[in-house]
């Protein structure tokens, strides 16, 4: 049994036109910059290049890309993230058949910010997304590599 039940033009036509509001509303916003946020760029205040070398003890050797000159030996069992993060990084560029020389790129932002790079892939990591205890390792690297330049 079908039912025809009527439905008023003025509802149709006002939901048209509701419907075309909305998809105006949001190109005029998409295109034109209107009622979007955007943070300012950030500006990097310290870069430090690190070229990592796994040692055949387990000691994790960082030194300075530039100069050659150690910044850090990570030992077994130490700095659980900083080893993680590093050899996560690594594995991926092994499996896109990546060089492994191009150093990773620890960078300080005038933000406040940490990210660590993969010059080779163009990956990047946010460290503070692991917490401030997890960024701090990296963050002490930083200081490290100032008399390693």
């Amino acid at each position: 049994m079908a039912h025809d039940i009527p439905i008023p033009r003025p509802l149709l036509r006002n939901a048209g036109l509701l419907v075309a509001f909305s998809l105006a509303a949001v190109a005029v916003g998409r295109f034109g910059g209107v009622g979007i946020t955007q943070m300012p760029p950030a500006l990097a205040v310290q870069v430090l290049d690190l070229a990592v070398e796994d040692r055949p003890d387990g000691r994790v050797s960082l030194r300075n890309a530039g100069s050659g000159r150690l910044v850090a030996e990570v030992q077994p069992g130490e700095d659980g993230f900083l080893r993680a993060t590093l050899r996560v990084m690594a594995q991926a560029r092994l499996r896109e058949g990546l060089p492994r020389d191009p150093p990773f790129r620890l960078t300080r932002w005038d933000n406040g910010t940490l990210t660590l790079d993969d010059v080779a892939s163009g990956r990047r990591i946010n460290l503070e997304a692991f917490g401030l205890d997890n960024a701090v390792a990296f963050a002490r690297l930083l200081e490290q590599g100032r008399g390693a330049s």
